[in-house]
């Protein structure tokens, strides 16, 4: 798992043509005349820069906020986006084409994937779901939970959202 995400880190901050200033605005990555390897300079997206957002009711059971971290810079097809759900809020059953990453960072949530047994996670828990498999993921039921979410598009696409968990399966 160390291993995806400093592959991760190191594609995000290496192949974007932009450099973030301390006012906020893109400019174009200055390039080091000494550079052979022809990288471009690290972009700085600042605490606050990018707006959150409401999980959609078509994807998500509850309230679910998401607050966008990164965008893909080409080559690299990752995002993520730190997401937050609410006491017993919960994404749809879902899947990633290329697989998806979570790292909990707090509170205590549900993650379960299809015909498996409903997992609780904390804290520090990293949870790799390899592509194509069908899951979902939430808070628990008295306890909300926020998880960093990072997956990989294949062909501009970066999930396949499904039909809703229902509270008997929530529940189990």
């Amino acid at each position: 798992m160390k291993t995806i995400a400093t592959t991760v880190l190191s594609l995000t901050l290496a192949t974007s043509a932009l450099a973030q200033t301390g006012t906020g605005k893109a400019e174009p990555a200055a390039t080091s005349a000494s550079t052979s390897d022809n990288l471009r300079e690290m972009v700085i997206t600042r605490a606050g820069s990018q707006r959150s957002v409401k999980g959609p009711a078509q994807n998500f059971t509850g309230m679910v906020r998401v607050d966008p971290l990164f965008s893909p810079h080409a080559p690299s097809t990752t995002s993520g986006a730190a997401v937050t759900f609410e006491p017993g809020a919960r994404s749809a059953w879902h899947t990633h084409p290329m697989g998806q990453l979570l790292i909990v960072t707090a509170g205590v949530g549900r993650v379960q994937q299809w015909g498996g047994p409903v997992q609780d996670i904390r804290p520090g828990d990293v949870i790799w779901t390899p592509p194509g498999v069908k899951h979902w993921h939430g808070a628990a039921p008295t306890t909300a939970v926020t998880h960093i979410a990072i997956q990989e598009s294949a062909n501009g696409k970066n999930v396949e959202w499904l039909e809703k968990v229902s509270d008997e399966q929530y529940e189990k």
